[in-house]
């Protein structure tokens, strides 16, 4: 968590405007030497910490919302770097288009210490981007600077997901407004570790489903109904073969049935 800490206050907006930038530390209940880190910063008084019993991401995330005080907010997780310019080419990027509401950024992937190249699959896009959303995730919350009223016109994060919730979060986004995505990395994406959240639960088209049903709700155009039955369907499919395969059969039928629901 310390190099996530330096690679913010090494910001050289931050540097350019000392007043304008506040960075909030939300531990989310953990069990490492956070505590400890946190106090090497107490001198610095635009460093908040905030400690609370585990609750999930969702609500962590939250938290911060909760209690940031700017109109612009980035998040980073204790896993990932930001490079240097990070926040200086966003705020830049941002104010020349007023009507963004949000930008993210190119990502260095490192993967058990070594840099990788990412799948095809995770190419990032600007413009309305619904349909390629919906396969997965492309939001990288890390990569983002969101304009604070986003929050105020789309809710925050859904504390009812575990993991995902930045999928939820990023099909909102695209249902409403198109993705601004620069191509110059900006940040360091560090994986490949035994506690990465993505790897604690199996089958995670499970929360992408209820994201799906979610939207659903909505009033939508029928071309984006469309679209998020069909990739619902086809990842009930994708669930009813994992669970099927390990004898659960309760839950294979659950998403049969789910998907027939969606047929029409």
């Amino acid at each position: 968590m310390a190099e996530a800490v330096e690679s913010v206050l090494g910001q050289t907006y931050f540097q350019k405007n000392p007043r304008d930038w506040e960075l909030l530390i939300i531990d989310d209940g953990s069990t490492d030497e956070t505590p400890a880190i946190v106090r090497n910063y107490e001198a610095e008084p635009r460093i908040k910490y905030f400690c609370t019993e585990n609750r999930g991401v969702s609500a962590a995330r939250n938290l911060g919302l909760a209690r940031a005080e700017g109109d612009f907010i980035g998040f980073l997780d204790s896993d990932d770097l930001w490079l240097k310019d990070k926040i200086q080419v966003q705020m830049s990027y941002l104010k020349a288009f007023p009507e963004a509401v949000f930008c993210l950024t190119e990502e260095i992937w490192i993967r058990h210490g070594r840099r990788v190249n990412q799948a095809k699959k995770h190419q990032k896009y600007s413009g309305w981007v619904l349909d390629k959303v919906l396969p997965l995730c492309l939001l990288s919350l890390s990569s983002a600077l969101f304009r604070r009223k986003l929050f105020a016109e789309i809710g925050v994060f859904d504390e009812s997901f575990p993991v995902c919730e930045d999928y939820d979060l990023g099909l909102r986004i695209a249902l409403r407004y198109p993705y601004h995505f620069i191509s110059t990395p900006l940040i360091i994406k560090r994986g490949g570790h035994p506690d990465q959240l993505s790897r604690k639960y199996w089958g995670m088209d499970r929360w992408r489903i209820m994201a799906l049903e979610k939207a659903l709700q909505s009033q939508l155009p029928p071309e984006s109904a469309r679209l998020i039955k069909s990739e619902l369907r086809r990842k009930c499919d994708v669930l009813v073969a994992g669970f099927t395969k390990r004898g659960h059969k309760a839950e294979s039928e659950y998403y049969s049935q789910l998907k027939e629901k969606y047929k029409t």
